[in-house]
């Protein structure tokens, strides 16, 4: 590995998947809540597997808790990515 130059810490990608939040009748977020978080999940570990650092490392990737359709579930997300 090479020697890492850098002051501080490597940029981290954060990924936060958005649905939309509409419940009731329609369940339009109930029926989109596990396709949504698979293609979070499926973009971390495409960046994971080809993005690497300039030292070599692979890229590190959060991914937010739950999907996020209303402001509660935003400011979550907010505050894991602080982290």
């Amino acid at each position: 590995m090479a020697k890492n130059r850098l002051i501080g810490d490597y940029p981290v990608i954060g990924i936060r998947p958005t649905i939309d939040g509409r419940r009731g009748a329609l369940k339009v977020r109930e029926s989109l809540e596990d396709q949504t978080m698979n293609m979070a999940k499926a973009a971390a570990k495409l960046f994971e597997e080809n993005l690497k650092y300039s030292n070599g490392e692979p890229v590190k990737v959060v991914i937010a808790d739950t999907t996020i359709g209303r402001v509660a579930e935003a400011a979550a997300c907010a505050n894991k990515f602080k982290k």
